[in-house]
């Protein structure tokens, strides 16, 4: 894992205009059809975060979820991994769209 660079993260948010950046940390919120439908996309992005040993914060209220990514480990800034998770969410909330 490593951090990102400036430049590379502005790479990542051109190719991911769903996320942004703020305060070394990359944010995605997403408002899904209902509660059962986010609680379901949440369980296969857990599944994913655990996989890669990487874990988000996030908020749930009914059909909306905030996700907030940044590495702890790493002094709380962006690294590859947490660029990673967040192209694995997109495709997990594309499906669950």
């Amino acid at each position: 894992m490593e951090k990102v660079t400036d430049k590379q993260l502005q790479e990542f948010l051109k190719t991911q205009p769903n996320w942004v950046s703020e305060n070394n940390v990359i944010i995605r919120k997403v408002k899904f059809k209902d509660f059962k439908t986010a609680f379901s996309a949440m369980t296969a992005m857990a599944f994913e975060a655990e996989a890669l040993g990487h874990h988000p914060e996030w908020t749930n209220v009914y059909s909306s979820l905030d996700i907030r990514l940044s590495t702890h480990d790493e002094g709380n800034t962006v690294t590859t991994k947490d660029t990673d998770l967040a192209k694995r969410i997109e495709h997990i909330i594309s499906v669950f769209e």
